[in-house]
């Protein structure tokens, strides 16, 4: 078997190595340094990918499979139309982010918070295809990612703080039964949170609004994408879910704000009191509260529904998500955090360690 390549795709508003800004603040790393950089040096074949910032899952999986193919995106003839946007997006022609993609290449996908959703897609459109793409588009106009049979490629997938099931900081707002404006947030975290919804927000730009990461991380439509992504048998999963959050004596869940950005407390004191249901039924119990400010953590352990185990260094099994012990930093650990550092490096040489084992 060839060396395993490992492709860290990013988050919501994230950045990749393509990224001018990558340069100046990595992504992986933040303030510790590149973190990507540390890996290499350490053996490790890395590469950090660069998806639209707010794009759906299925955008961003088009973008992060034409890096791999070195090719130009192409988002699909029926989704495109569907959507209302252009059928191709940028070209990685001549610029792959690895030097081969083929049959006897083996990647390990990780993704962080929405990266999640997108390497899980991936992954089900190069094992499967896509039948309405190959409905509607003459075969030889097809792109090998709608035609699938590139199961055997993916080795590993990775998420990392990941929104599988959705999360609750977007659901509280539909919820009626639920008065955000009840709850108190001092007013410093109230100015942070909307600094940072500024850089999160959905950059319109014509297409359909369900073509958005903001669709995608709706609980009732998380539920919905995990449908239709079966877990490969022949490739492991790995889960690593965040928490930065403590109990109130009521079962409320609190920031712990020694280990919680500032950005991220007005958030995680909401989603730390809703419980509630969504549109389709869905209920929101008290175990949602527990989160990383971002995500809850139960959300981030694996899909509902899905083979799933507690993580056994001994006993790593295919087809089944290995969950990881709650990693207990909040969102941003994985990256490295901005206000408050953390260096994530450990973490991961320990996991790359185990998986290149395998």
């Amino acid at each position: 078997m060839s060396q395993l390549k490992y492709i860290f795709c990013h988050g919501l508003s994230g950045w990749g190595e393509y990224d001018s800004q990558y340069q100046k603040m990595p992504y992986w790393g933040m303030r510790n340094g590149d973190l990507l950089e540390k890996l290499r040096a350490e053996g490790y074949e890395c590469h950090g990918a660069t998806v639209s910032p707010t794009g759906s899952a299925w955008d961003r999986a088009c973008e992060l499979y034409a890096q791999l193919a070195g090719a130009r995106t192409d988002y699909g003839h029926a989704h495109s139309l569907k959507y209302n946007h252009e059928r191709y997006g940028p070209d990685f022609t001549g610029r792959p982010l690895i030097s081969s993609f083929d049959d006897d290449t083996r990647i390990v996908l990780l993704g962080h918070s929405f990266g999640g959703a997108t390497v899980r897609l991936l992954s089900l459109l190069m094992a499967d295809g896509d039948e309405a793409e190959r409905d509607a588009t003459h075969p030889k106009d097809l792109s090998d990612l709608f035609k699938g049979g590139m199961e055997q490629r993916i080795f590993a997938i990775v998420t990392l703080a990941a929104p599988t099931n959705g999360t609750t900081s977007y659901d509280l707002y539909q919820d009626s039964s639920f008065d955000v404006s009840a709850v108190k947030i001092p007013a410093k975290y109230r100015l942070l949170a909307k600094m940072m919804s500024m850089g999160t927000s959905m950059k319109r730009d014509g297409r359909h609004p369900d073509d958005y990461a903001n669709y995608d991380m709706r609980i009732d439509n998380a539920l919905a994408l995990n449908q239709k992504i079966r877990t490969l048998p022949d490739t492991y999963y790995f889960s690593a879910a965040c928490t930065s959050t403590v109990w109130n004596e009521d079962g409320t869940a609190k920031p712990d704000e020694t280990i919680t950005e500032s950005l991220y407390t007005r958030s995680s004191i909401l989603m730390g009191r809703y419980k509630g249901k969504t549109a389709n039924g869905f209920v929101i119990e008290e175990s949602w509260r527990e989160n990383d400010g971002l995500v809850n953590t139960v959300s981030a352990r694996a899909p509902l529904g899905a083979p799933q185990k507690q993580f056994d260094k001994d006993h790593i099994e295919k087809g089944v998500w290995n969950i990881l012990p709650d990693y207990p930093y909040d969102h941003m650990s994985f990256q490295g955090g901005l206000i408050i550092r953390h260096d994530p490096l450990a973490f991961y040489e320990e996991l790359l360690g185990i998986i290149n084992q395998l």
